[in-house]
């Protein structure tokens, strides 16, 4: 490991150009739950009965009292030295772009400013006739289901569900950050979820150094070029230095 950080922290201190992408396992070490893993929300739900669109019309209800008990959680957790590291790297660098597929917002609370949210944010809502997005930080909320405030339906939790497309300007958004970074940070993430996947291997094929930290090795390890296997509040303060 001490070899891996090494090389890690001379990589990213040459470079000035950084596209970093973050995963559930950076917000595990803040105390909210995963989706995977033994201890994943997925073993105790069924993604079909909450993170589907048929499952919001069928039970708008039952849906929006699971984000309000999730909402709950994550309300109560603080970003971790992971996401402070990375609010640093940010300062350091020129061109900096943070992708994440959590929807806590722990990476904007802790300071970092250029994010792109793979799968929305959990304190957002969007209404389902005219698609106002709006901010709602009510713990717990006020009503269930919340109403649109501009005309009155439905409002949805403005993130992507199952059978969801991400949208194109925010793969646009990760392509381009990808095109036009130097090094490639991949942190807690299994590698299993895409289109966040296969970004590590874009990058990799079109020249980009890899760098992945995770506590355990995913499928994508081998093709990578630096692995380091631990904690990414450890691992990260480590590495990204001024």
């Amino acid at each position: 490991m001490e070899e891996g950080i090494q090389r890690a922290k001379e990589v990213l201190s040459r470079a000035k150009s950084v596209t970093v992408l973050t995963g559930a396992g950076i917000s595990a070490e803040s105390g909210i739950p995963t989706f995977r893993g033994e201890e994943g929300l997925w073993r105790k739900y069924r993604p079909q009965d909450i993170a589907t669109p048929e499952a919001f019309w069928r039970d708008p209800e039952f849906v929006w009292g699971w984000y309000n008990e999730r909402r709950e959680t994550i309300s109560q957790a603080e970003p971790n030295p992971g996401h402070y590291a990375l609010v640093q790297l940010e300062r350091i660098k020129p061109k900096f772009t943070l992708i994440t597929q959590n929807i806590d917002d722990l990476h904007k609370v802790a300071g970092s400013i250029n994010v792109v949210e793979l799968h929305g944010n959990i304190w957002q809502a969007r209404c389902t006739r005219c698609n106002v997005v709006e901010e709602n930080r009510d713990v717990p909320l006020k009503e269930i289901p919340p109403l649109c405030k501009s005309c009155g339906a439905l409002l949805r939790p403005n993130v992507v569900w199952f059978g969801e497309n991400i949208p194109i300007t925010i793969i646009d958004a990760c392509l381009m950050a990808i095109e036009y970074s130097e090094v490639m940070l991949i942190v807690g993430t299994s590698g299993v979820v895409e289109p966040a996947a296969s970004m590590g291997l874009v990058a990799r094929s079109t020249g980009k150094t890899v760098i992945e930290v995770n506590v355990e090795r995913t499928i994508n390890s081998s093709l990578y070029d630096i692995v380091i296997l631990g904690s990414s509040g450890e691992i990260l303060p480590r590495i990204i230095t001024d």
